[in-house]
């Protein structure tokens, strides 16, 4: 289905710093997809006690919105990479801060906000490969498949956009943005 233009035509533009954004994903669309990858998750991974690895900052809300939906016992963990710079990937990763928790003979669910050319995803699951996950899954709010450029396969998506630069719901341009609660695109 092509989410591309689920807009509300009442809804006014966003201006931050000295960008313009419009209306894209609509709050309720987002509450919806979110709803439908937890049922997966818990249809899939109700007997294994996995470890949910957060990347912040942007996959904040969407974590906690889909944590919450979970029926199932967890264990949640946070690590902060990098590689955007202002609306562009700058193609390297950066480790902020680390995962602390034992991966070790389990399965862990990495969560992202948006995989788009998956350069942060492949790092990310080569750290957790080399700390002896058992079974890596990833689930994003976000999917980019024109700019997806690995091999990592990516098992839960809420939704696929094109190659747009998105803010809201936990996404931000240059800080400003995470707070809004729909999704907006540059306009």
């Amino acid at each position: 289905m092509g989410i591309f233009a689920i807009f509300a035509s009442h809804m006014s533009l966003v201006t931050l710093h000295n960008k313009q954004f419009k209306p894209y994903i609509l709050a309720d669309v987002i509450h919806e997809r979110v709803s439908q990858v937890a049922g997966n998750l818990s249809a899939d991974l109700k007997n294994s006690f996995p470890l949910f690895v957060v990347v912040l900052n942007g996959s904040f809300i969407f974590a906690a919105d889909l944590v919450k939906m979970l029926k199932f016992p967890c264990e949640i963990s946070f690590v902060k990479l990098s590689s955007y710079e202002g609306t562009g990937s700058t193609g390297k990763v950066h480790e902020i801060i680390g995962l602390t928790e034992t991966t070790e003979n389990r399965t862990v669910v990495i969560i992202e906000d948006i995989v788009d050319t998956g350069t942060t995803l492949e790092k990310l699951h080569d750290l957790l490969k080399h700390k002896g996950a058992e079974q890596i899954k990833t689930a994003t709010l976000l999917f980019k498949p024109m700019a997806y450029k690995k091999t990592i396969p990516v098992d839960y998506i809420c939704m696929e956009i094109p190659n747009d630069f998105v803010v809201g719901y936990g996404l931000d341009y240059n800080g400003l943005g995470r707070n809004l609660k729909d999704i907006y695109v540059l306009a």
